[in-house]
């Protein structure tokens, strides 16, 4: 995945500006962005604020331990399960 050159948090400053009346045109100027780049953020991020892309990555993080955790899980099951069946 290509990395981007703005945070996450700077792509909703951008997005705040034009809430505040700069076209967008002018905006993507000032910031070196295409226009489809603008609405491709604001499709993803619009109407969001700073704390809520942390609270969504802390969430994502916490997504990404429980699946490890459930795959673990099911793992040693399935070995359980196995062992059980060659022992019968």
């Amino acid at each position: 995945m290509k990395k981007t050159r703005f945070t996450e948090t700077q792509i909703v400053s951008i997005l705040k500006e034009a809430d505040k009346g700069i076209a967008v045109n002018e905006l993507c100027r000032k910031h070196g962005i295409s226009d489809s780049t603008y609405y491709n953020w604001k499709s993803k991020y619009g109407g969001m604020e700073a704390s809520d892309l942390r609270r969504i990555k802390e969430l994502e993080q916490e997504l990404s331990q429980m699946k490890r955790m459930y795959s673990d899980l099911a793992l040693e099951n399935r070995a359980l399960k196995d062992l059980i069946e060659k022992k019968l």
